[in-house]
């Protein structure tokens, strides 16, 4: 590729320059081409599966029971009647299948551990995987809320706080989240054009691109974090949210790229800023939260004023599913802002959903979002498939069931070798930081440069190469693909390479392929040095 190519790419987000980089990494065929671009694990979760089609299997059997009289291929709602004795007899009859052991362990969880309706749950579960009724509610099913409510207060830190005062929303993965909020909060009058917003950078790059779309032009404000201190956010730059006029705050923790999760000392000093902004909106992204240790959520310590984000897509490899929940607490400072808004804004809103009820006004933000995902119109047919809440439900009770943490354990060995094996064969130290959870790795052209080849070489490096033409040679020359830091606006030039697609010895490859360049760079630095001096 010719340079004056580069210029036309530098605008396209990294996950689009992926493709270009992926075509580029492919036109050879005598290589297997490495993909450490995208974060889709390659790991997952197969017991909570295997739950899912054996319990598939039952409730079918169920559905037919209630047309036995019919041809075989037809079937009829299940029978609450006795439901339980006939799943019961499925579990003992069947104690050689995992999955079927697990669903009858959580049968006995939900009602022992966790008080809630037996029957209830598995009349849900069982309607739920045939998928024969419309979701209803349409915010998220009953019993399904409740379970997902406990697993996220245990994985996103959250005590003190009465599970009945706060609502979920289950929609399809982080991603419908991201967009369903932005749209409710300005459909909702509570960002409008031009309007400040502030980001914790680097962050998922859709974060960056989302809010300069024409549908909502607004100003952004960057909050770094600093690489020299883990990544953690400086004091002055969190003090910037105490500015009046920036109306929210959104981040990822654990951070992408950068994959580390806040410090309590970040916390500490969002929870004091909060006491001086009560009307600042958090929206926090905490779909890595449960690759940490002892995690704890702003939502936690701020619930009156966070939105919270999670995915169950990364933890449990499950990105096909497009499993998320939003949650928000039911006394939250959006629906004083909309209660709060012009008589003329409250008309028009009044209008937006005067279909629902006779009285919209009282229609909380939660809601609204519900019915903003389908158009309003929709409302009726709005909500998370039933068959995708029950697997999000079987994924939650595998995580709580799972007393030592097996799985937890598992993973994090699992990206932690993986970061090891790439930097030991690039011949740098791999980054160690108590609050890291090496989903990521950010590879710093600077810093590498200057560990392997001192000062000097690092200075020359950075005035005289591009970091987006090294991405394109990589591809090219090795077939490996990395995306560039810059476009999850990370400052200082660097490639972001997923530690959680590809096994340990690719890994260890790309190590190697980077450690190459390193070493071509160095003999053009010392072969131009020579040059100088003649």
């Amino acid at each position: 590729m010719i340079k004056t190519d580069y210029a036309k790419y530098s605008k396209l987000s990294p996950f689009e320059l992926k493709d270009q980089l992926i075509a580029i990494a492919q036109s050879k065929t005598d290589r297997m081409m490495l993909n450490a671009g995208r974060g889709n694990p390659n790991f997952l979760a197969t017991l909570p599966r295997r739950a899912f089609f054996q319990l598939g299997l039952f409730a079918a059997t169920e559905a037919e029971f209630s047309f036995s009289y019919m041809p075989e291929g037809l079937g009829g709602f299940p029978r609450q009647n006795g439901l339980q004795q006939r799943f019961d007899h499925f579990v003992l009859s069947n104690t050689d299948r995992s999955g079927v052991t697990f669903l009858g362990k959580a049968l006995s969880y939900v009602r022992d551990q966790l008080g809630l309706d037996a029957d209830a749950f598995l009349l849900e579960m069982v309607e739920g995987v045939l998928g024969c009724n419309y979701p209803v509610p349409d915010r998220m099913l009953h019993v399904s809320e409740s379970i997902i409510k406990e697993y996220i207060f245990r994985e996103m830190g959250v005590h003190g706080l009465e599970k009945e005062a706060v609502d979920l929303f289950a929609v399809e993965g982080g991603t419908a989240a991201m967009a369903y909020i932005f749209n409710s909060l300005k459909q909702n009058k509570i960002i409008d054009y031009g309007d400040k917003i502030a980001l914790g950078v680097p962050i998922f790059t859709p974060y960056l691109e989302i809010p300069e779309l024409n549908d909502y032009q607004l100003k952004q404000v960057f909050i770094h974090a600093d690489p020299k201190h883990g990544w953690q956010y400086p004091e002055a730059e969190l003090r910037k949210l105490e500015d009046p006029t920036i109306k929210a705050f959104f981040l990822v923790n654990p951070s992408n790229p950068p994959s580390v999760k806040m410090s309590d000392e970040n916390l500490v000093i969002l929870a004091d800023i909060i006491k001086k902004r009560p009307d600042l909106i958090i929206l926090t992204d905490d779909v890595y939260g449960t690759f940490a240790e002892n995690f704890k959520s702003l939502f936690a310590l701020c619930p009156n004023n966070t939105i919270l984000v999670y995915s169950f897509s990364k933890y449990f490899g499950a990105t096909g599913w497009r499993l998320g929940v939003i949650a928000l607490s039911k006394d939250n400072i959006i629906d004083e802002k909309i209660a709060d808004l012009p008589a003329e804004d409250q008309l028009a809103l009044e209008k937006r959903y005067s279909s629902l009820t006779t009285d919209p006004n009282c229609i909380r933000f939660i809601d609204r979002m519900v019915a903003d995902s389908r158009n309003v119109a929709l409302n009726h047919t709005a909500g998370l498939s039933t068959p995708q809440q029950v697997q999000m439900v079987l994924f939650a009770l595998f995580n709580m069931m799972d007393s030592q943490q097996y799985y937890k354990k598992a993973v994090q060995s699992v990206v932690r070798e993986r970061d090891l094996a790439l930097y030991r064969q690039l011949g740098t130290t791999a980054p160690q930081d108590c609050n890291s959870i090496n989903y990521y790795t950010l590879v710093d052209l600077e810093n590498t440069s200057r560990e392997l080849y001192g000062h000097d070489f690092a200075d020359w490096v950075m005035k005289t190469k591009v970091p987006a033409e090294l991405l394109f040679r990589v591809a090219d020359e090795t077939g490996i693909v990395l995306l560039p830091g810059s476009g999850f606006a990370v400052e200082h030039p660097s490639a972001r390479a997923s530690l959680a697609n590809l096994n340990a010895y690719q890994y260890a490859a790309i190590g190697r392929s980077l450690r190459k360049f390193a070493d071509d760079a160095y003999q053009e630095y010392l072969a131009t040095s020579i040059a100088t001096v003649d």
